[in-house]
């Protein structure tokens, strides 16, 4: 789904009927059941963070976690310690939104020692963050991936494997 709206919907979307009312949200859903999920979001929110909030940025680098995906899928990280995964995800930034891989790495990184307060699950520049997405997602009851909201209603009809014309044809029907 996120392919299909973000290389082919969203750019003509601009043009539409529909487009001064609508704003497409991409809000991310960690699948708890996948550890490394929490991962990849937590790069994904520090690139965010990292380039002061650039929704061009962020996008940008979504697809390219969608690209590169299989690559942090459990078996490909199993054996890999957090702060090695968090290693590869800046790389994969710089790469592709020019975020600086220190300064990725000083947002992700997990202490190896307690902190000063003695604390041993002090988290990382971004667990604040998590918790704010992870409320959210349960306030409006998102569960699995995708989910689509208009309006605040989920819309169960729509489905990830829709191709171009679907989503036109249902914008144009919803949103015109």
């Amino acid at each position: 789904m996120f392919n299909t709206l973000y290389t082919s919907v969203l750019p003509t979307a601009r043009q539409s009927s529909y487009s001064t009312n609508t704003v497409f949200i991409f809000r991310q859903l960690i699948q708890p059941w996948h550890p490394s999920s929490t991962l990849v979001h937590e790069a994904a929110l520090a690139v965010l963070k990292l380039t002061s909030y650039s929704s061009d940025k962020f996008w940008t680098f979504s697809a390219a976690l969608f690209e590169h995906q299989k690559e942090y899928f459990d078996v490909n990280v199993v054996n890999e310690t957090r702060n090695a995964t968090y290693a590869r995800l800046a790389k994969l930034a710089k790469g592709n939104v020019s975020v600086s891989e220190e300064d990725m790495m000083k947002m992700l990184r997990i202490s190896e020692t307690p902190d000063e307060k003695g604390e041993l699950n002090s988290g990382n520049g971004v667990t604040v963050d998590v918790r704010t997405i992870t409320k959210m997602a349960r306030r409006i009851g998102a569960h699995v991936t995708p989910t689509v909201f208009l309006n605040g209603v989920e819309v169960g009809e729509i489905s990830s494997g829709w191709s171009k014309e679907q989503w036109e044809e249902w914008l144009r029907k919803n949103c015109a």
